[in-house]
């Protein structure tokens, strides 16, 4: 099994993605240092349109799934195959600050891990 680690911030704001191949499928966490299942995203290519569609089940009380099916919509359109993607990433006490920094670097380990991805096709 194929397997990717990339990691972006810095202190309570830094993020990883993991990402692993099941087949040709692609199962990809982004997490923080207090990692859990807060949403899944699974992301479907379909060639006859060229879209991809995303379906998401998040966590009571979980606000991963803004992650998740960012990541699996761009995940999945730009590699042409399935994805899950699960997000879990948990902060006591965050600010708007640290929201908006993690959105930035979780947009920004997605772009990293497509552009290496893409380049393998």
């Amino acid at each position: 099994m194929n397997r990717q680690e990339i990691t972006k911030g810095k202190g309570r704001t830094k993020i990883s993605l993991s990402a692993h191949y099941l087949g040709g499928d692609l199962i990809v966490y982004i997490y923080n240092q207090n990692a859990h299942i807060g949403a899944v995203a699974l992301g479907e290519y379909d060639p006859s349109s060229g879209r991809a569609s995303t379906s998401v089940i998040t966590r009571l009380g979980h606000k991963d799934d803004v992650i998740a099916q960012k990541a699996a919509h761009l995940i999945s359109k730009s590699t042409k195959k399935p994805v899950c993607v699960i997000a879990g990433i948990h902060l006591d006490h965050i600010t708007k600050t640290e929201i908006n920094r993690i959105l930035k670097n979780a947009d920004a380990l997605v772009s990293e891990f497509v552009s290496k991805e893409v380049m393998k096709m």
